[in-house]
């Protein structure tokens, strides 16, 4: 008798791997309606509200702001769609910051070189999350926690708690382009948006995801070490933090240790916004893109009828809470509608 393996193939099993079924192409449509729908609509109240904000000038300047938190939450809902959770992306980011900066303004590197060293440090940063949350079977929650610690903190010492003053030679991708007065960061921040979406629906790698978050274990049971898959998010996190610190950085000329503070939130709402839920197992890209776009029409449209800073913070809380309401009675929904049917 032949003695067969009863592993599967990861190239085999990939069309048996337990996934949510396929959101048909007219609720796509619905939740991307409801969202664009939504950010039309925050767009024509503080129009409405405030004469200044209803321009193109202030329509440019929100897109040439989100591009550090567009490619931050971009990560993040690719980590939260594994079951996983980052809360370490905006100390990350000013740790990449600070990298940045020490080594044009100390070290005397090319923006080329210096870039290409930050982004090796938020892979290695989210290579540490990943590793240690899956080969140690701890909580992502927890690992990401004292990532956070670790890297705001290796933000001040390298930079010995100094803002660190770039200038001119870092200003390339934020500077806006002669057409629409685009920024390159902006249009950058755009195609990782569409290529992780493409990354998400249309590879093994994308399903991969969708399946552990969904059914870790019967994501194991078909054959499928996932382990590779949970720590690679992590770096991938990681990347686009060190992707998010050189726009962040290009845009403020500066490399500061105190940057992105609160950006992990920020970057959570848009992609609970954008539909992503916290339990893992479904969300989209390009619906956390939308999920950026509204948090910054917010965000600026409360600055432009002068609300204070308590108050904007009180009601971006309160959006955060009513999007993760929805989500949980959305999944509840479907599990009734599964049970009924």
């Amino acid at each position: 008798m032949n003695d067969r393996s009863a592993r599967v193939k990861p190239e085999s099993a990939a069309s048996h791997l337990p996934t949510r079924p396929a959101s048909s192409a007219r609720s796509v449509f619905a939740e991307r309606a409801g969202l664009l729908g939504a950010l039309l609509l925050l767009i024509l109240v503080f129009g409405s509200l405030s004469s200044s904000f209803f321009s193109t000038r202030t329509l440019i300047s929100i897109a040439n702001q989100i591009p550090d938190l567009t490619v931050i939450a971009v990560g993040l809902t690719l980590v939260l769609i594994s079951g996983g959770i980052d809360l370490s992306v905006g100390s990350v980011l000013a740790l990449c910051s600070a990298v940045l900066g020490v080594t044009m303004v100390g070290g005397g590197l090319s923006l080329g070189s210096a870039a290409a060293i930050a982004l090796a440090a938020g892979a290695v940063c989210g290579m540490v999350s990943g590793s240690i949350t899956v080969l140690a079977g701890l909580p992502s929650f927890i690992v990401t926690l004292g990532m956070l610690e670790v890297a705001r903190g290796g933000a001040y010492l390298i930079t010995a708690s100094q803002t660190k003053y770039i200038g001119s030679s870092v200003e390339t991708m934020a500077t806006s382009l002669p057409i629409l007065k685009i920024s390159p960061s902006f249009l950058v921040a755009v195609a990782v948006v569409v290529i992780a979406q493409v990354v998400l629906t249309r590879t093994v790698f994308g399903r991969y995801l969708i399946a552990i978050g969904t059914n870790e274990n019967a994501v194991r049971m078909s054959g499928i070490d996932t382990r590779p898959y949970r720590i690679a998010v992590f770096v991938i996190s990681g990347l686009l933090c060190g992707l998010g610190a050189i726009m962040q950085t290009a845009r403020l000329a500066t490399a500061d240790p105190n940057a992105a503070i609160g950006l992990e939130l920020a970057a959570i709402a848009a992609a609970v916004i954008g539909g992503t839920s916290l339990m893992g197992g479904r969300g989209s890209v390009v619906n956390t893109f939308f999920g950026v776009l509204i948090i910054a029409v917010l965000q600026t449209g409360l600055a432009s009828v002068g609300a204070s800073e308590p108050i904007k913070r009180v009601i971006t809380g309160s959006v955060i809470v009513v999007a993760a309401l929805l989500d949980v009675w959305r999944s509840h929904w479907q599990r009734r509608s599964k049970g009924d049917g």
